[in-house]
């Protein structure tokens, strides 16, 4: 399984994707939850076997030590890092190889299931304040009244119990506010004191709940903006699983049928995912292409060479012909998303740009290799993808390379895909030609680094919170609980 997955900030921070098709080092089989008695997956055979793994399949190869004992670590993934350590200081592994259970991954890829309270929540590090971001459609927190700009006062496990997020951060930092929300388990329910965006107080009672994830907004996902009389294409792509395919061939059908050739697409939080909706995304940008230019290469290590692709455009009847495209990033905009962007460079050169801020920085991708009895699937960095030129030289962020940028806040007080919201305005600016200030790359790509920063209530420092060991779901939709 390909994958084209996110990047992310802090200890253990990985946000991870997958897709069907090019290289399968294992055969996909049924997944069965974790026995403790299963043969084969005691601590220590689970171990040798990520070991043998990324010594057969990792990119970096040479940065994997000779030598090193299992024994002292209490976990297949604390093994891991210490065996992808070197790489990650040189900043090209950033915990993207990580161990992750099949039956969770599949669940989400295919169909988008996960449980939670369906809300992306931000962090104002220096105000110890919450905020939520974005919430999603069929979700216990949308349904409660809680949506962007919603801010969150106090939590408590009921109303007699209630503390202020400054005082739960202030006993037991951001672990003890992530533990503040509870388990992802279905039925686990949080009292949330909380401010909207229309300045209202309330108090609710939210359970978690299982719910499908729409990478298109049915609210604001895909929509027609209009600047001085002319149309613009929108799309918000949340992420990137199978789920998203017929969405986004309505939407550019749409547009096609409009005649729309100027396009703003919003990858601000987007982790990345699945390479084959990343090509199909080109796809339907990549009107007026021959099926003999090239959308990417995907490369894996010399002795791997065999499983070396190249990716065509073929473009679909739903395709549309730009002439203009703003891309929307963030720093948590990673991998799938920013090898879209990076895609259109070749093509489109000084008539796209990258609005917001820096994007993450992930020019690799990951295979899965399963081990079912044991319902392991260990995500390994080995590949990485360039564009039709060539080039993957974004490690530090797209910000350098794309040759356009406009500075832009993620504005929190208007909806997504909002014209007054700034990073669309500005992504509006840049298409109808009016000046913008470019992004500053170092301070971004440090921004990035950390995590996501962007201001847009007057508050600077938001970043999306986020566990030390996030779920698969989590590791694409950064933020979310």
């Amino acid at each position: 399984m390909l994958s084209a997955c996110g990047g992310g900030g802090g200890s253990g921070s990985v946000l991870g994707g997958g897709s069907s098709g090019g290289v399968s080092p294992t055969p996909s089989a049924t997944p069965t939850p974790t026995p403790t008695t299963t043969a084969g997956c005691s601590l220590r055979e689970r171990q040798d076997w990520a070991l043998a793994q990324l010594r057969e399949w990792y990119l970096f190869p040479e940065t994997l030590p000779t030598s090193l004992s299992p024994a002292p670590y209490a976990t297949v993934d604390a093994y891991v890092d210490a065996l992808t350590a070197t790489a990650r200081a040189q900043g090209r592994d950033r915990y993207f190889t990580y161990l992750t259970s099949i039956a969770e991954e599949n669940a989400y890829y295919d169909a988008g299931e996960t449980a939670g309270f369906g809300t992306r929540f931000a962090l104002d590090t220096t105000g110890r304040r919450l905020f939520v971001i974005e919430s999603f459609e069929g979700t216990p927190a949308l349904n409660a009244g809680i949506d962007r700009g919603t801010e969150i006062l106090q939590i408590g496990t009921s109303g007699g119990s209630l503390r202020s997020v400054s005082a739960i951060i202030d006993a037991t930092g951001i672990d003890g506010l992530n533990d503040a929300l509870g388990p992802d388990t279905v039925g686990t329910a949080r009292t949330f004191e909380f401010r909207t965006a229309e300045g209202t107080t309330r108090t609710e009672t939210v359970a978690k709940a299982d719910y499908a994830l729409l990478p298109v907004s049915t609210r604001y996902g895909a929509k027609v903006l209009t600047d001085g009389g002319k149309k613009v294409g929108y799309i918000n792509l949340r992420t990137f699983i199978t789920t998203a395919n017929q969405p986004l061939r309505d939407a550019f059908a749409s547009f096609r049928a409009q005649g729309i050739t100027e396009f703003v697409i919003d990858f601000r939080y987007n982790g990345g995912g699945l390479i084959s909706v990343a090509d199909l995304m080109g796809d339907l940008l990549g009107g007026g292409k021959s099926t003999s230019q090239v959308y990417s290469y995907t490369t894996f290590r010399p002795e791997k060479s065999s499983e070396n692709e190249t990716k065509y455009f073929a473009p679909t009847a739903q395709s549309v012909t730009p002439t203009k495209i703003a891309f929307i990033g963030t720093g948590r905009t990673a991998s799938a998303s920013e090898l879209v962007i990076n895609a259109f460079v070749p093509y489109l050169g000084n008539n796209m740009a990258l609005i917001g801020t820096n994007t993450y920085g992930k020019p690799v991708g990951q295979i899965a290799v399963d081990q079912a009895a044991c319902d392991d699937r260990l995500r390994i960095v080995a590949l990485s993808v360039q564009n039709s030129a060539r080039s993957a030289a974004y490690f530090d962020g797209l910000a350098s390379v794309v040759p356009n940028t406009c500075s832009a806040t993620d504005d929190i007080n208007y909806p997504l895909g909002d014209p007054r919201e700034q990073s669309v305005a500005r992504a509006l600016d840049f298409l109808a030609g009016r000046s913008c200030s470019r992004i500053g790359s170092a301070a971004a790509t440090a921004a990035a680094r950390e995590g996501l920063r962007v201001a847009g209530d007057g508050v600077e420092g938001r970043t999306l919170l986020q566990p030390a060991r996030p779920s698969t779901v989590q590791r694409e939709v950064p933020g979310l609980f």
